[in-house]
């Protein structure tokens, strides 16, 4: 149980992230591969704060997160007020990156590529589970928002929506940052859960992670890509006895996803607690009809 138990803060951790990314990349429809950079900043930026300076691991968190979303306020500004394509954007956020790792790697206080030891370990499941609950309740009341509907607007179509007057500078802006924040908060989870942290840690294979759970679990849906990313995540851990092979299995069912369903697992559906109700009476109703026409 202490294993699946470990497997499931670990996936969750990556669902903070894949929330944020979902808000960047499925509703607002812009593509990066340099989000493992915020989760970096937040990483560091938390611990140079209870490492170093012993402030408590709740606001050292939020702070890590803060300071996430302030790089991207700087880093952004003059890639979307450039109006890049997202091909180009993904290639922009690519390079800045690399070079958040390169600059951690140079720090004294990041202690180079060495890293740092001994963390405090103060993400314990209770504390993974209220953190993934929070950041689902904003996501869900983001996207249900004025503002939301705008980002849906703007990834449909941003020639259209900026005829109908949704700004499109603002709008694209706003999501990258509160999608760098998540990954922050994410960062500053991920160092004080395994205790150690280098900037080896954040490259561009979990950039690619956290984008692969958005596109294969569904653009257009929160519920789709965190599906998704527990099943990435378990999956090569049920197949860790083939060594390798388990990528193989890895990349299949990427493969597979995207050709049975090229909308992603969940497409533009959510699982809410209302269809669930709905679907447990319509289920509890067959039963009941089945029972009587038996009887």
């Amino acid at each position: 149980m202490g294993y699946f138990k470990t497997i499931f803060i670990v996936a969750s951790i990556n669902v903070v992230a894949v929330i944020g990314m979902t808000i960047f990349t499925g509703f607002t429809g812009l593509f990066s591969f340099g989000h493992a950079a915020f989760i970096a900043i937040g990483a560091y930026g938390a611990t140079i704060l209870t490492y170093f300076y012993h402030f408590p691991f709740i606001l050292a968190l939020l702070l890590g997160s803060m300071l996430a979303g302030l790089v991207s306020l700087l880093i952004g500004y003059p890639t979307i007020k450039g109006n890049l394509g997202s091909d180009y954007l993904a290639v922009a956020l690519l390079g800045f990156g690399e070079a958040v790792r390169v600059i951690l790697e140079n720090l004294k206080i990041t202690q180079g590529a060495r890293g740092l030891p001994g963390i405090r370990i103060c993400c314990t499941l209770p504390v993974i589970i209220i953190a993934l609950i929070f950041t689902i309740i904003i996501a869900r009341n983001l996207i249900n928002s004025k503002f939301g509907r705008r980002m849906v607007i703007v990834r449909e179509d941003a020639i259209a929506a900026e005829m109908l007057g949704v700004p499109l500078f603002k709008t694209k802006y706003f999501s990258f940052f509160i999608s760098a924040l998540f990954c922050g908060l994410s960062g500053g989870l991920f160092a004080h859960y395994y205790g150690f942290i280098q900037p080896a840690m954040f490259t561009l294979d979990q950039s690619t992670q956290i984008l692969a759970s958005v596109v294969c679990g569904g653009i257009g849906s929160i519920t789709g890509p965190i599906i998704a990313t527990y099943i990435f995540v378990f999956i090569p851990e049920i197949f860790r006895f083939a060594k390798l092979w388990r990528l193989v299995f890895y990349g299949s069912a990427l493969v597979l996803t995207m050709i049975f369903r090229p909308s992603g697992l969940m497409g533009y559906k959510e699982i809410t607690f209302t269809g669930f109700a709905t679907r447990l009476k319509q289920l509890s109703r067959f039963f009941n009809k089945n029972t009587n026409q038996i009887t």
